[in-house]
């Protein structure tokens, strides 16, 4: 069974340090390699999909977080104030209160609608040390976070394309949902008292599943405070269960921060506000990936994704030179020398990167390599450029396969 925490420091990709507490991982250069990568894809994937990307700070008055109502319902998740002159300043622990404000800065004509707004931004909760481990359950989260605001004839149209985009992403990454949850409020003081908003916002949370065809189970006690939600569900090799991504449908903080466009007749209207995650926590994500792929990240992903190998020391001009025509081709490339050892460890040690490529003296003098694939094929020798030439085609088509025939 595949353990992300051991895994992690194996492979060289995270780690903690007492000094810089608990909760607070620090990422070591694959896995900064792995982090980046992952952020560019969501980036893009948002892009392509309409959405603008702001940067918003990670602190906020505490006067903005009662607003939004995160001080009264989730204050005890939070950390304490701190006292900037005669202010008090928070961490936030969510971005959704920053995004309303960055809407509200503009007017917005019913034209300009829907406005979709994301951004990777650190938000920080005061976990307690008993729940804290790896990078499932951290103080310090980078969420993958979007607000789409729009009308209401658009929202279960946005929040059913925010569900296509959270299924492309996981084929793409090759990862899996559990299922599929709708989560709703339970008893207790822990929600906004407005049973018309739940009413509303759930009734068209479940236009969105139905319509999509999404088996689904309700769950009462699952939902944010300020609305229910559509939580995608992924498991780890024991069958644990987290959330990973999301889809809400919120009435309340439009409510709170008074947000509004100018219709067609001329008139103030209140939006939609659909929060929105593709991949949840980036820390939540890479330790699902690291799991669900054994460490064997899809070619698009691995930190390394080629290891030069050449036989003897006669073939390490051509090896290096190698690497360097794969960098060009934007790869991840590194070569391992005979100084490191055997070509049988040299070959084992490579393992985790999804192609090798071994030259001796014939492939040298032909401008060849004998590629070797990470489940064990070998291909048979190719001309160097083609062989880069399909790596770097696999890599961009991203998915988690290795090869094709020519």
């Amino acid at each position: 069974m595949h353990d992300h925490r051991r895994l992690g420091r194996e492979l060289n990709l995270f780690d903690t340090d007492p000094l810089m507490g608990a909760g607070l991982p620090y990422w070591l250069p694959d896995g900064a390699i792995v982090r980046h990568t992952l952020e560019e894809y969501v980036r893009e994937a948002e892009q392509r999909a309409g959405y603008r990307h702001v940067y918003s700070p990670v602190l906020g008055k505490r006067e903005l977080y009662e607003i939004s109502g995160h001080w009264d319902h989730y204050g005890e998740d939070m950390f304490p104030p701190m006292d900037v002159g005669s202010e008090q300043v928070l961490l936030r622990p969510s971005l959704c209160p920053h995004h309303a404000l960055i809407y509200r800065s503009r007017s917005h004509s019913y034209r300009e609608l829907p406005l979709r707004m994301a951004e990777l931004g650190g938000m920080y909760r005061s976990e307690l040390s008993g729940v804290l481990g790896g990078l499932t359950r951290v103080r310090a989260i980078t969420l993958n976070d979007a607000h789409i605001f729009c009308t209401l004839e658009q929202a279960v149209e946005e929040a059913r394309a925010a569900l296509e985009l959270i299924g492309r992403a996981y084929a793409d990454l090759g990862i899996r949902a559990a299922r599929h949850r709708l989560s709703l409020p339970g008893e207790g003081g822990k929600y906004v008292a407005d049973p018309d908003l739940w009413r509303r916002a759930t009734a068209l949370l479940r236009e969105v599943l139905d319509g999509s065809g999404i088996p689904y189970e309700a769950a009462e006690g699952e939902a944010a405070f300020y609305g229910p939600k559509i939580d995608v569900q992924i498991a780890d090799p024991a069958g644990r269960e987290a959330t990973l991504s999301t889809v809400q449908i919120d009435f309340h903080q439009p409510e709170r921060f008074d947000l509004h466009y100018i219709g067609p007749d001329g008139a103030k209207h209140r939006p939609v506000m659909v929060h929105r995650s593709v991949i949840g926590s980036v820390e939540r994500a890479v330790a699902h990936l690291v799991e669900a792929h054994g460490g064997a990240f899809p070619p698009w992903l691995a930190p390394v994704q080629l290891v030069v190998l050449p036989v003897g020391d006669d073939q390490a001009d051509h090896a290096r030179e190698l690497v360097r025509r794969a960098r060009e081709l934007g790869l991840r490339a590194e070569a391992s020398g005979p100084e490191q050892g055997t070509l049988a460890a040299r070959v084992r040690a490579a393992r985790p990167a999804p192609y090798q490529a071994v030259i001796g003296g014939r492939e040298a003098e032909a401008d060849q390599v004998a590629p070797r694939l990470r489940d064990g094929r070998r291909p048979g020798a190719l001309p160097a450029a083609e062989f880069l030439r399909r790596i770097a085609d696999r890599v961009a088509a991203r998915g988690s396969g290795l090869w094709e025939a020519a």
